[in-house]
């Protein structure tokens, strides 16, 4: 299951990774994730109070949000000029001349008295403005002034593109619900690394947690739980603690389009998941029609996969219909993420109706049915310009034809989508999934969902499976990481559960394969600890390798 339980395999000792050969030597640029391609220089560029930021007209709203980033632990309100200027300076600049790089690539420099940052489009500039908040000293990301503290750069010449269009990370905000103002701390997190993508997980079975304004139930009713169960699954019901407090909230259609706007500014895609036809308890809670009984059920409060499932009726259709149409309108990307993964077709089995629609569509059996399902999601999108993707689990019975895959379940299910000429993202449990336990002593860890990934086989990862032809690898367009929060109850463990991994899994994602070096990455790991503590991240300390000094401060 994916949430509720991991596969054999992984509930064992552990995972062996296998990373590329480890140096020795600390990098003298402690960028992460690293760049493709770095010269250092002799001497370094010092930021004053007299450091003027220079665009051309494209670039001049980039050129304030460096101000804007620089300015808190500064305390310099820098001059953002268009054109050429002189003197002590930091330069942004579009250039056609590096197409080469791709929509996302830089070239930066960094000289005494002059720090350049060109690229071919906006993102890329943005990507050049990260390196350069890391290669400041870690307090440039506090925000208050921090005095003493010399904002220098070393000299350097960095040539910069990512290895992947698909740089993700995931959030599960419904087993519980987190605040608006951490799902924007959480994106400021990705864009530092350079990541992308935000998967946004907004339904489930214990929770609805977006506003659909024709449908207000399913955040009034579908937005709560009246407890949540305490301590590991079990599903012995005799066993089953529960905690008797209410759990609940929900985005309004403002706070989404606040949040889609953040992301925007920083380059992050918001993929929204509208799971169907399964974990959909929260959903038939608050409209019982659309189950399969027409019983009422209640908010789930326990993990795992509920029986409960959607009916496939037309009715049923047009209205997760009418809920795809407000979140195209809330969330302008081209990927709607629909779920399909985990839906038991037992209701459907024993249910008549569900049977004879079956016949009457010239369906053999249930996969073929959610197979039918989703194509109707897959036909409403694509007619609206948008892409539907999902999890693996919507290839059963035959893939919708313009669908993209997620493959969660290892990678066997991207092999086939790829083979078959569909996109994929891949998200292994094995690699990706960051509610497993980060070490082996569970008595000093927080309860998680079991398993165990530690840094090193997040690091060793490779999205391109070495099985998968050639020809087909333009079809893998990149991984993410997925944080489930059925054993995460708030903000701080959240961070504690990602950070550090999805540094490693950015770097993963970013970075050439023969660039990467975990040896070399824990050593710059030092500095991004130290970021980390600037930016008040609750993350967990990774033990020191041999001869190297205790990272961060937590």
């Amino acid at each position: 299951m994916r949430r509720a339980m991991l596969p054999l395999f992984l509930l064992m000792t552990g995972i062996p990774a296998t990373v590329p050969a480890q140096s020795t030597a600390a990098p003298p640029i402690a960028v992460i994730p690293r760049p493709a391609k770095v010269t250092p220089h002799a001497g370094r560029f010092t930021l004053t109070a007299r450091t003027v930021i220079s665009t051309d007209t494209r670039s001049a709203g980039l050129g304030r949000q460096l101000a804007r980033y620089l300015e808190p632990a500064t305390g310099y309100t820098l001059p953002v000029r268009r054109g050429a200027v002189s003197g002590n300076r930091i330069v942004l600049r579009h250039d056609a001349s590096l197409k080469r790089l791709g929509d996302e690539g830089y070239a930066l420099e960094v000289r005494p008295g002059v720090v350049t940052v060109r690229a071919p489009a906006a993102a890329g500039l943005f990507y050049g403005i990260q390196t350069i908040r890391q290669l400041l000293p870690p307090e440039i990301l506090r925000e208050a002034p921090m005095r003493g503290v010399a904002w220098t750069m070393p000299a350097v010449a960095i040539e910069d593109r990512p290895r992947f269009k698909w740089r993700g990370a995931h959030l599960d905000v419904v087993r519980h619900f987190m605040p608006k103002e951490f799902v924007k701390k959480y994106i400021d997190l990705l864009a530092l690394q350079k990541m992308n993508s935000f998967h946004w997980h907004l339904t489930d079975d214990q929770g609805w947690r977006l506003e659909i304004r024709k449908y207000p139930r399913l955040t009034s009713v579908g937005g709560w739980r009246k407890e949540t169960l305490v301590g590991a699954y079990t599903s012995d019901t005799a066993k089953q603690v529960f905690d008797h407090e209410a759990h609940g909230g929900f985005y309004t259609q403002q706070d989404v389009r606040e949040i889609v706007a953040y992301a925007r500014a920083r380059f992050v895609n918001v993929v929204p998941e509208i799971e169907m036809p399964g974990h959909a308890q929260a959903a038939i809670a608050a409209y019982p029609w659309l189950g399969n009984a027409g019983d009422s059920v209640a908010v789930w409060t326990i993990w795992g996969v509920s029986q409960n499932i959607l009916n496939p009726s037309d009715s049923t259709v047009h209205f997760m219909q009418d809920v795809l149409t407000d979140v195209m309108e809330l969330f302008p990307g081209p990927y709607i993420h629909v779920g399909g993964d985990e839906a038991p077709k037992t209701q459907w089995k024993s249910t008549p109706r569900v049977q004879e629609r079956m016949r009457a569509l010239g369906l053999t059996n249930e996969d073929a049915l959610q197979s039918w399902f989703i194509r109707q999601m897959d036909d409403f999108l694509t007619a609206r310009g948008r892409r539907m993707i999902g999890w693996d689990e919507i290839l059963e019975g035959g893939l919708a034809p313009h669908a993209a895959v997620m493959s969660w379940r290892g990678t066997s299910g991207g092999i086939e989508a790829a083979r078959a000429g569909h996109d994929v993202v891949m998200a292994p449990g094995s690699h990706t999934y960051f509610d497993q336990y980060q070490s082996l002593d569970h008595t000093h860890e927080p309860l998680a969902i079991g398993g165990f990934l530690p840094l090193d086989t997040v690091y060793s990862y490779d999205p391109l499976p070495t099985e998968l032809e050639p020809r087909f690898a333009k079809h893998v367009l990149g991984a993410q990481g997925q944080v489930w929060t059925e054993y995460i109850r708030g903000p701080k463990n959240v961070e504690y559960m990602a950070y550090p991994r999805m540094a490693a899994l950015a770097e993963v994602l970013w970075t050439p394969l023969g660039r990467k070096d975990y040896a070399d990455f824990r050593s710059r790991l030092v500095a991004h600890l130290a970021r980390l503590d600037a930016l008040d991240v609750n993350y967990r300390r990774p033990a020191p390798l041999p001869g190297q000094p205790q990272a961060g401060g937590r």
